[in-house]
């Protein structure tokens, strides 16, 4: 089906002489500010040098000569050149193709190239806070975004089991520990030793060198250093599993930083082949053109860092996985560290270097201050997920007592809220932690988006509606709020494509959040229920939003309950 975009790109080439492609003209395409200038605007700005005339001129030459087929009316308004879409012929095939093809809508078929997402990625030995919960979330709902569009997505839990800090708990453990504490409690008993010989750390520089000395024993293979490491990455595993499994976030690959322990010699033996490693102050580095400070791959004692990981990382996953894209949802401040990732792999004569995406995401605060566990300060994720489906529990008593299934509700709602939160803010936007805000169910959340889905399913439900019913009809709506209805529907395309384009899940966030609004707006006015002629249009309408919604929530992770 040629959508309205193309269909205005091709009235247009058609006149334009090959001063402009029908791609070319697709990108200049916008949407106007106001409804009542049109449904596209071409702006005719970059045509006035090549035809020597005024815009406003060239807008009405233009119009005079398109053929209007398939649209109500073109016409010039300054420097554009303005398209009215044909509203029956757009809503009929805009829910004629929702109809048929149920949530399918707007998914492209696979195309057999992998996306590697390197996500979550929760430090080992430390509880998984607030902190861990937007590369989570932002990770696993680019997957499913990536994976609409026809890739294949491989989620990669990157976990923080290997490191100085590992080095660090094991000196807290043999200075301070108690097995059998550590046992009944691991996850908060470790904790409490990481904090408190980090503080020791910042007053005796002592400790930091018997933290260096024990991890090079971990990476040497010391039985007592491994045995304890093993002992930490067990436990935490435990509890990790349990927080993914209430954030209904699953995993292809749970390789860690020390997975590659063994892999990053080939690393070093390609650099030393390729002529790329400099002697620096004893350590070991890759001199970057345009850098403040080179690559550090080795340091004076041997012990090895993050970026001979990575890089040892990325070897395996292109030779893995063979990605087409590999994303690093990784906090901002990390972003001199992937730059130089990819400007060694760039060095290292590896051109798929260019596929490597870092996708940055700003902090998450608490009253306006910074969180974090080395100083035990933290907002632990289990806990809130708790307090977020008790709260969601409460609503759902007020406004619904006699609901079937309240608990399962409940648990949908309540994380729901906390994964739709997050991923409605622009990536690079921290954002301030209020769960009441969270979990409201006005206002710009997800609650309020999943109520929106339901309060359609209760509509369909007391018209016995059936989408096969209607299939075939032409659908006619004569008022201006299901138009916007319609035009987002049609959008929705669209706006994946610009998430997947941007890795920016809060387009679809976003959205879905105007596509609510827009529901709730033509519901408040329009008595769909009722006999008219109109009836079967309404009502295909409210299915077709209620078909999006749901397919929108789902690409953020978010469940859709069909009552709330």
């Amino acid at each position: 089906m040629t959508n309205d975009k193309q269909l205005a790109a091709q009235a247009l080439a058609a006149v334009l002489d090959n001063a402009l492609s029908e791609a070319e003209i697709t990108n200049l395409l916008e949407t106007p500010k106001k409804s009542e200038m049109g449904d596209l605007a071409f702006p005719v700005f970059s045509l006035a040098k090549t035809l020597r005339k005024a815009p406003n001129m060239i807008a009405l030459d233009l119009v005079e000569k398109i053929t209007t087929a398939g649209f109500e009316k073109v016409v010039a308004t300054g420097p554009y050149v303005n398209f009215f879409l044909d509203k029956s012929a757009t809503a009929t095939a805009v829910l004629s193709g929702i109809l048929t093809q149920g949530t399918a809508y707007a998914t492209l078929a696979k195309n057999g190239e992998n996306v590697a997402i390197d996500m979550s990625s929760p430090n080992i030995a430390k509880p998984f806070s607030i902190g861990h919960l937007r590369s989570t979330v932002i990770g696993d709902a680019l997957a499913e975004i990536y994976s609409k569009i026809g890739y294949t997505p491989v989620r990669i839990n990157h976990l923080g089991d290997w490191g100085k800090q590992f080095g660090m708990l094991i000196v807290a453990y043999k200075k301070y520990g108690n097995e059998a504490a550590i046992r009944k409690n691991p996850i908060s008993e470790l904790l409490k030793l990481y904090v408190q010989i980090n503080a020791e750390a910042a007053e005796d520089p002592t400790v930091d060198e018997a933290a260096r000395e024990w991890f090079l024993k971990l990476e040497n293979g010391d039985a007592e250093a491994l045995a304890l490491w093993q002992w930490f990455r067990d436990e935490s595993l435990v509890e990790f599993d349990r927080i993914y499994k209430e954030l209904g976030v699953t995993f292809d690959s749970m390789n860690g930083e020390a997975f590659y322990n063994d892999k990053m010699d080939e690393v070093i033996d390609i650099l030393s082949e390729k002529q790329l490693l400099t002697t620096s102050n004893g350590a070991t580095v890759v001199e970057l053109e345009g850098f403040e400070n080179p690559a550090l791959i080795k340091k004076s004692d041997g012990a090895t860092l993050y970026i001979t990981r990575d890089l040892a990382a990325a070897l395996y996953r292109k030779r893995t996985y063979n990605f087409a894209k590999s994303l690093y949802v990784v906090g901002q401040e990390q972003s001199g560290h992937f730059k130089q990732l990819k400007a060694v792999l760039n060095k290292m004569a590896y051109d798929w270097s260019d596929d490597i995406h870092h996708v940055p995401f700003g902090l998450v605060t608490k009253d306006g201050k910074k969180l974090s566990t080395r100083k035990g300060n933290v907002i632990l994720l289990e806990p809130t997920i708790q307090e977020a489906v008790k709260r969601a529990a409460a609503q759902i008593e007020a406004k619904n007592p006699d609901l079937a299934n309240k608990a399962a509700v409940a648990h949908a709602v309540g994380v729901g809220a906390i994964k739709f939160y997050d991923l409605k803010n622009e990536r690079l936007n921290g954002y301030d932690f209020n769960l009441e805000e969270m979990v409201s169910f006005e206002g710009e959340t997800g609650p309020y988006v999943q109520y929106a889905h339901a309060r359609i399913q209760s509509i369909l439900n007391k018209a016995a509606f059936k989408p096969e019913s209607v299939l075939g009809q032409i659908f006619s709506l004569s008022d201006d709020e299901s138009w916007e209805i319609i035009k987002l529907l049609q959008a929705f395309s669209d706006v994946i494509a610009r998430a997947a384009r941007t890795f920016e899940p809060s387009v679809v966030a976003k959205y879905a959040i105007n596509l609510a609004q827009a529901f709730n707006k033509y519901y408040a006015h329009t008595r769909i229920l009722e006999e008219s002629d109109e009836r079967d249009a309404r009502l295909s309408l409210a299915y077709a939003t209620g078909v999006v919604l749901k397919e929108s929530l789902r690409l953020l992770g978010v469940e859709a309950p069909t009552e709330m």
